[in-house]
């Protein structure tokens, strides 16, 4: 994650002043300052610039209608820039106000003719095993598609590199074609994230079968926590390209639906493996619970065959422990029921060969009953 790169989470939706009238338009506490790029094309040329200031791009936009534009602004710093998008692109003060408090759920809209849609990118931090997020608000008009973004960074520049060299025909296609490459882009980078999110689940996996530790399943189930957050992120992409392909011909045309059925089909894979990832997430802590159990049941394996061996060595050693007197030293008196053994000038070496014979005799039995097997 670069320095410009700030975690998000729902707290941010707090950010919003309690009372103030709907489509209120403040600056983000965390706002960076604003950045302005253009590329126009159409199927002759292509042009591409960073502008010092919002006035010079709009008059690019103004004085070249026959172009496509794509207009990207990064960041929220200015409020006078946000109220002046309002006026001159016709957006809706709700929907501003859904820019900047950017944790919205991915969605669609249609106003004034024009289109607005929130879509999330996403990033895998491989350091810290989560999932970042970050909100790209989309809007369409007849020759541009304005995009809005908190951070400097995002996952879009193979697509600016394929309207840089020309590839496809993304400088021939209608402006409705360029707002289906950005969601595609988007939803491009989703594969990645589950490939890494799915080398971290046969990680764990090879974790939890060598050496299961708690560390082990605590981050197991937060994987399951950001799974969960993935599928939440995904599910609305698919509701955002169905809706997009009900639409009229005049706001998506039908040549173009194409494009985002193929789309669509991209969300239905995605959520498919989210939900095997799921699944797998959840019986890794059934495979870490069966694990310690089995290594438990181990132990208690090796602790029954010692106390096995020992306890009649112990009795043994017990009973010749009681040292109950043969003859009574007093009297001469002889005890025929007391350990005549304990006088045997041979007693000790018999006695230490019974008890390995014993041993030995125990080992044979459970050998045979197949208890060192899994050893």
């Amino acid at each position: 994650m670069s320095k410009h790169q700030r975690p998000h989470t729902r707290s941010k939706i707090l950010e919003r002043k309690a009372g103030k009238r709907p489509g209120y338009l403040f600056v983000p506490s965390d706002a960076i300052a604003p950045r302005f790029f253009l590329m126009s094309f159409n199927e002759q040329g292509f042009e591409q610039q960073e502008y010092t200031s919002y006035d010079k791009l709009l008059k690019q936009v103004n004085t070249h209608p026959d172009q496509k534009h794509w207009i990207d602004i990064r960041g929220y710093g200015e409020l006078n820039l946000l109220e002046r998008l309002v006026d001159d692109f016709g957006i809706h003060p709700l929907q501003m106000e859904d820019v900047i408090n950017d944790y919205q759920r991915p969605k669609v809209e249609e106003h004034n003719g024009n289109l607005f849609i929130i879509t999330r990118m996403l990033r895998w931090s491989a350091t810290q095993r989560t999932l970042d997020d970050v909100q790209l608000s989309v809007f369409s008009g007849p020759n541009y598609v304005l995009t809005l973004q908190s951070d400097y960074d995002d996952c879009l520049d193979p697509l600016r590199e394929r309207i840089r060299t020309g590839r496809g025909v993304i400088r021939q296609r209608p402006v409705a074609y360029l707002l289906y490459a950005v969601l595609d882009v988007v939803l491009d980078f989703y594969f990645p994230v589950i490939s890494e999110i799915s080398n971290y689940i046969e990680e764990l996996e090879q974790r939890i079968l060598d050496k299961p530790s708690r560390q082990t399943l605590q981050e197991v189930l937060a994987l399951k926590s950001e799974l969960v957050k993935l599928r939440r992120i995904t599910w609305p992409q698919r509701d955002i390209l169905n809706e997009l392909l009900r639409m009229e011909d005049d706001m998506i045309p039908e040549n173009i639906k194409v494009y985002f059925r193929d789309a669509y089909d991209h969300t239905i894979q995605l959520i498919d493996l989210i939900e095997s990832q799921k699944e797998m997430a959840s019986s890794q802590a059934e495979l870490y619970m069966s694990t310690v159990s089995n290594r438990m049941n181990e132990i208690m394996k090796v602790l029954t065959i010692i106390s096995s061996i020992f306890i009649p060595l112990s009795f043994i050693v017990g009973l010749y422990g009681m040292n109950f007197a043969h003859v009574n030293p007093e009297t001469g008196r002889v005890y025929p029921l007391s350990m005549p053994e304990l006088y045997q000038p041979y007693a000790y070496p018999i006695l230490l060969t019974v008890m390995v014979i014993l041993i030995l005799v125990q080992l044979y039995f459970f050998y045979k009953r197949g208890w060192f097997r899994s050893f």
